[in-house]
């Protein structure tokens, strides 16, 4: 048999019965576009989080506090919740640490937010001036506090973009008014430059007060929840961290490094562990997904054991005249394969759409990749295969003689 004549039979015997047909290539149909959707999805966070790390400076050194032990037990209080990071340490990393460039403190509280007519809920992070620098933040309008503020306490406010258009009409200019932070008042003095981010994950949506007011106001402390530190180079990155570890140790009065009370992160460390986290939900989405591409093939066995059934008596024909097991085999191999292939196709469209929409709507940020496509488009032709041979097998196996009498 020619080639052209086993696609004419494949395509004569997938038209005999469209509407089986169609149910049947549904199943790879949905799979694949699962499978490129989800992959899509899971890309687009990924790429969405990095973006976001990067985003918050470069060359970058985080200290937090640590869960150190309380006295005479064995409980650890949670990772950040302790008060173990003083001003102090920020002036002696930042005269004793050569290899850094700026250092930062901070604390963040979160707080209601009334304008005159207008309110909102937002993070407010109390910092100083170096801040602007190690977070790669700028000002847009206005300006941004000063040390002497700091040292002073002014109650002065540089807004978000997000937070401006949320506390003011967009004909007002929010520079020089005043608005009231869980019941102080404060001047506003600047807007900060637009960094994007999705819904709910942007540092657009925050204001920034001078640390000495937070800690005062809103903390009721005066230790800071955060220090950032910029490395001059990023090839120092690593070596700024381990002699800021070896500092604070020996400032805390700390001997075993395992009971430190802070822990520092460098930014490699972040988006290690967040690709590690993205890329496992992936697996996850595209796994699940899959599912549905297994339940495809099962669909697409059940019909081509009906149609060998339907056809005995074709393939009995067929094999009297002289066709060859290899013949029979492969037309019903042929007529799997044609199914899953047609549905790979539609399904990477319908994948490849579905992500699309997504993106344009603002509801997912969905990145389709070649290699989802690819994956999801091999893996359907090779459930054509698998899934098609038994039948195809099981056709070419057949009596001619006991074919020839069924009924």
């Amino acid at each position: 048999m020619t080639i052209r004549d086993l696609l004419d039979q494949t395509s004569t015997g997938l038209l005999s019965n469209k509407v089986r047909t169609g149910l049947t290539m549904l199943g790879i149909v949905i799979g694949v576009a699962s499978v490129i959707a989800m992959l899509a999805i899971g890309n687009g966070s990924s790429n969405t989080i990095q973006a976001k790390i990067e985003s918050i400076g470069s060359n970058l050194v985080e200290v937090t506090p640590g869960a150190p032990r309380s006295v005479g037990t064995q409980v650890r209080a949670s990772s950040g919740s302790a008060k173990t990071l003083t001003m102090d340490d920020v002036t002696a990393i930042s005269s004793q640490i050569p290899d850094a460039e700026a250092v930062a403190a901070s604390v963040t509280s979160r707080e209601q937010v009334v304008a005159p007519g207008m309110n909102t809920n937002t993070s407010v992070i109390g910092v100083t001036p170096a801040y602007l620098t190690v977070r790669d933040v700028s000002v847009d309008t206005g300006t941004f506090f000063t040390d002497d503020q700091v040292t002073s306490l002014a109650k002065v406010a540089v807004l978000g973009p997000t937070t401006e258009a949320d506390l003011f009409a967009a004909d007002v200019d929010p520079i020089g008014q005043t608005i009231r932070i869980n019941g102080n008042v404060f001047t506003v003095i600047g807007i900060t430059t637009s960094k994007g981010g999705s819904a709910g994950n942007t540092t657009d949506d925050e204001i920034y007060i001078p640390l000495t007011v937070a800690q005062q106001y809103f903390i009721g402390n005066q230790y800071v929840s955060n220090i950032s530190i910029e490395a001059k180079t990023s090839e120092l990155v690593t070596n700024v961290q381990n002699e800021v570890t070896a500092l604070l140790l020996q400032r805390h009065n700390i001997s075993d490094p395992t009971k430190a009370d802070f822990s520092t992160l460098n930014q490699s460390d972040i988006l290690s562990t967040a690709s590690s986290i993205t890329g496992t939900m992936t697996a996850l989405l595209a796994a699940i997904a899959g599912i549905s591409l297994l339940v495809g093939g099962i669909g697409i066995m059940n019909m081509m054991l009906t149609t060998v059934t339907e056809r005995t008596r074709e393939i009995g024909l067929r094999k009297a005249i002289g066709a060859k097991k290899g013949d029979i085999r492969l037309q019903f191999l042929i007529e799997s394969m044609m199914l899953t292939i047609i549905g790979g196709i539609i399904g990477i469209i319908l994948g490849m759409t579905i992500s699309w929409v997504l993106t344009i709507t603002g509801m997912e940020t969905a990145d389709v990749s070649l290699v989802s496509v690819i994956l999801a488009f091999g893996v359907s032709a090779i459930i054509g295969i698998v899934f098609g041979y038994y039948p195809a097998a099981r056709a070419s196996n057949l009596n001619p003689i006991e074919a020839l009498r069924y009924e």
